[in-house]
């Protein structure tokens, strides 16, 4: 089974049938993978297996891909050996399914040495099984005890390589990263987004909103996409994905992950996060890096090990979590940020919304580097895993968005000024935005079309002028400095370079 229109070369079978091979244990079952890192494990309060790993975080200064960075001799041998390498030792290796959309799913083949079981077991957590066999569209190999540490992906080949890493994160970014790809080929595009589904009640009958979210890790992607938004059956606010889809040109959102998420734990509340907490805490989650004490109490509020704690849960328990993965039709684009000069949420046009794609204006987290955890930071797309012209991206979101009529909204999740924007403003605010009870007005300090009244929300406590010191000056000097930043993506359409809100 394979989703693939674009031929993939044949070196993603450049591995013997790991059914035949002798040093394979060809997809074992679920407690099986644990057996492998029992040494390893701290079974938690709740019966689940807690994992420390050396590495904590993606290597992204590390990972080049063949795409964008050209590789060399050196590389190409890195490659080789890694292939060696599962040629030669003790492997586990795991086929699972990536997406359920007809022309966007695909069989990830993953190889690990055995005694980094867990890596797998957390990962088959995240992909579904194959149904069947299949030849391999993508395959990683990843060698956590390699001499040094490089990440090198053939993204043509539909091949990575993780070299001295066991950071769970890499194996999974290693199959979404190829997806992204794969839809951007198609004239698709892949986002780093959580996709959810609201059912309204409108006068005699129901309407159906599609949402997606564009946000780095941390910045309160899955907390809004898992959420409820307070609705009341029978209207329902139904959560697809969590982190990585493609929107496609008729406007359908194909999901990829059909088993569960990869969600961070730091300050997980179960008041704040219900569904998420319920998933987590349920036996069949692997938690990594998370302060698991010798007697199995489980401390989320605690950074013994990183801010960047993961658990990888199964969305059959996620209460939110609907049984399909995929959206049929996207209305809503919403790109989360934390820029304090930015109002709690404010309406796009569809060149605003490419400008606001490609500035990807976020706060650094402790997923990509820690040592930088809560500065400004620009990522296009909120996607640090693009491959190809990121220019070239922001004219392809434009066109998407503008030719499925799609409207587009930068949500503020952090803070106007010094005033906090919390869970429950946001969510206030997505849930009436997708009623349509919202009535706008243009924003005398921003220029940008913002709520004017808002239900059961005060939306007036939060003006930009009001909340902002020295207002005029600080917006001024963004939208200056926005300007430069996009100057510098030369594939851009002048347009949305020029569209600087």
């Amino acid at each position: 089974m394979s989703g693939s229109e674009t031929t993939v070369p044949t070196s993603v079978g450049v591995l013997p049938d790991p059914v035949e091979a002798e040093n394979v244990v060809y997809d074992p079952p679920m407690d099986r993978l644990r057996e492998f890192s029992r040494e390893l494990e701290t079974t938690t309060e709740f019966g689940s297996p807690s994992y420390v790993s050396e590495f904590r975080s993606r290597c992204a200064d590390l990972t080049k891909n063949e795409v964008d960075d050209g590789f060399d001799a050196a590389d190409r041998a890195l490659v080789d050996a890694a292939l060696e390498y599962a040629r030669a030792h003790e492997m586990v290796c795991l086929d699972r399914r990536m997406g359920r959309h007809p022309a966007h799913s695909y069989c990830c083949r993953f190889y690990v040495p055995t005694e980094y079981g867990r890596i797998a077991l957390a990962l088959a957590n995240l992909f579904e099984p194959m149904d069947g066999d299949a030849d391999p569209d993508f395959l990683t190999v990843q060698v956590p005890d390699w001499e040094e540490t490089a990440i090198r992906v053939l993204p043509d080949a539909g091949i990575t390589t993780v070299l001295g890493s066991d950071y769970t994160g890499e194996a999974k970014k290693s199959f979404l990263r190829l997806f992204m790809y794969r839809a951007k080929q198609r004239g698709g595009l892949g986002l780093h987004a959580g996709s959810k589904r609201v059912d309204l009640q409108q006068g005699d009958g129901t309407e159906t909103v599609g949402q997606l979210f564009l946000g780095l890790s941390a910045t309160g992607k899955s907390t809004l996409t898992a959420h409820g938004l307070g609705l009341d059956e029978p209207e329902r606010a139904t959560m697809l994905q969590d982190d990585v889809v493609a929107l496609l040109p008729d406007g359908t959102v194909a999901g990829s992950e059909g088993n569960g998420l990869y969600v961070k734990t730091i300050g997980l509340d179960p008041a704040e996060q219900p569904a998420v907490y319920e998933a987590v805490t349920h036996e069949s989650a692997v938690l990594e890096n998370v302060d698991v004490a010798g007697d199995g109490s489980v401390d989320f509020d605690s950074d013994e090990y990183t801010t960047n704690g993961r658990a990888a849960i199964r969305r059959e328990h996620l209460p939110s979590a609907g049984e399909e993965i995929d959206l049929g039709r996207v209305d809503q684009v919403f790109f989360i940020t934390r820029n304090p000069t930015m109002p709690p949420v404010a309406r796009l046009s569809s060149t605003e919304a490419a400008a606001a794609f490609m500035l990807g204006e976020s706060i650094q987290t402790s997923a990509g580097d820690p040592s930088c955890a809560g500065e400004p930071i620009r990522v296009v797309g909120t996607n640090p895993f693009i491959v190809g012209s990121e220019g070239e991206e922001g004219n392809r979101f434009r066109d998407l968005v503008e030719s499925l009529d799609v409207d587009c909204f930068v949500l503020n999740t952090g803070r106007v000024g010094r005033r906090d924007v919390g869970v429950e403003e946001s969510v206030t605010l997505l849930r009436e935005i997708a009623r349509g009870t919202v009535e706008w007005t243009e924003d005398g300090a921003t220029g940008l079309a913002v709520p004017e009244r808002v239900p059961r929300m005060d939306i007036g406590a939060f003006a930009v002028a009001d909340n902002v010191e020295d207002c005029e000056g600080a917006l001024r000097e963004l939208r200056e400095e926005r300007r430069r930043y996009l100057a510098g993506f030369e594939d851009l359409d002048d347009e949305i370079g020029s569209a600087v809100y």
